[in-house]
């Protein structure tokens, strides 16, 4: 087994928050060494979790649509990474949607993960959890600005609000994702895969 074969193998067994987790744990990630693009997104929703297929919903039906990216490209592990800050369904919160990631997750494998994975050349930050762990103080004070700040990023990272449904609204009032940010992606994108 290879180094991030055995580290995923590790990430799969995890059982660090499992007190945590509603459905307990089945981390939910796809990454090999040739990945040139990181898709970081926040953690896996119920239907992910059902499934065990990172982005296998909605949210990443309307993610590979805003890449220009067909299903299959999408899940080329070779070429892209799949990787949310919490690996793990964190249950649903009362108020609507999910909960956020657990904590624990992130500062415990991605440091491991992201040295694993050397062909990087773009991390795409879906939503604003993978922004908060990613960027740190870098971020500005809201998703959309950092977003829409985009190009402060470049050329390694790009911050993408998250592809829920709840972003159509987002995206009428933001006119400017769909007229800079999508072309933007969509040629980073076709230039690394």
């Amino acid at each position: 087994m290879t180094g991030l074969a055995a580290l995923l193998a590790e990430i799969r067994a995890c059982r660090l928050c499992e007190a945590h987790l509603p459905l307990g744990p089945r981390p939910t990630l796809a990454a090999a060494a040739s990945a040139r693009v990181l898709v970081a997104g926040q953690a896996p929703g119920r239907k992910v979790h059902d499934s065990g297929i990172p982005w296998n919903d909605r949210s990443g039906d309307r993610l590979r649509q805003w890449m220009g990216l067909e299903r299959g490209d999408f899940y080329d592990e070779g070429r892209l990474a799949l990787i949310p800050t919490g690996f793990c369904y964190p249950g649903a919160d009362p108020k609507g949607g999910d909960l956020p990631p657990r904590r624990e997750c992130a500062p415990t494998w991605h440091p491991r993960l992201l040295a694993a994975l050397p062909g990087l050349r773009l991390t795409l930050l879906v939503g604003s959890y993978a922004q908060a762990f990613h960027l740190g103080s870098r971020r500005k004070s809201t998703m959309t600005e950092t977003v829409r700040s985009f190009r402060d990023y470049l050329p390694d990272i790009l911050p993408l609000p998250h592809p829920s449904w709840r972003t159509t609204a987002w995206e009428t009032k933001n006119p400017w994702f769909g007229d800079d940010v999508l072309p933007e992606l969509r040629r980073q994108v076709r230039a690394l895969l």
